[in-house]
């Protein structure tokens, strides 16, 4: 019994070894959007490590529930959740793009933009209405239009850390507004 046990524990471990080899660098860059810290070398993302360092903890605790689930969602999910608990606890960063939104606005924009996740999905996330994700993220894009980009300030964009992942390939997300992510409206 114990063996079986023990084989299951490692099993487990390398499933989510290899989930973490698959996923782990856009979870830190998603983390990194969210903390707004600046672009460093690997191991320097203190507040966006120790906030994926907590989610991916708590996935690992709920592995074996997930039953079919998608892991990154649910890491996704701990990721978005913790740093709307911490958002007020950590000092607003300085320099980037970002910068200017709030934690909340942030994170929804995050979210919709880079993440691509849907205004239904990102409403039941955050325990927020739709009409109200909606509004948020058209505050968003709306403040980083009339902010103007800057040179070398980090952006919403898969390419704003050198990270071009996901579909449509060019590396780079709309700034045009809600309509531009996939299941959005256009912005008021």
């Amino acid at each position: 019994m114990a063996e079986r046990a023990t084989h299951r524990d490692r099993l487990r471990a390398l499933e989510f070894e290899a989930f973490v080899a698959g996923a782990g660098g856009r979870l830190l860059h998603t983390a990194t959007l969210l903390t707004g810290e600046p672009s460093q070398p690997p191991g320097a993302y203190v507040r966006a490590e120790a906030l994926l360092r907590v989610a991916l903890a708590r996935t690992y605790a709920d592995w074996d529930r997930l039953h079919g689930g998608d892991p990154y969602d649910r890491a996704r999910r701990e990721l978005a959740l913790r740093f709307a608990r911490e958002a007020r606890r950590h000092q607003r960063p300085r320099g980037g793009l970002l910068d200017r939104l709030t934690p909340i606005e942030r994170l929804v924009l995050v979210l919709r933009m880079y993440e691509e996740v849907g205004e239904e999905q990102t409403a039941a996330l955050l325990g927020l209405p739709a009409d109200r994700i909606r509004a948020v993220c058209a505050r968003a894009v709306a403040t980083l239009r009339t902010a103007g980009p800057r040179r070398g300030a980090a952006g919403v964009g898969r390419g704003a850390a050198g990270a071009g992942h996901g579909p449509g390939g060019s590396g780079r997300a709309s700034a045009a507004g809600p309509a531009s992510a996939p299941g959005g409206r256009g912005a008021p």
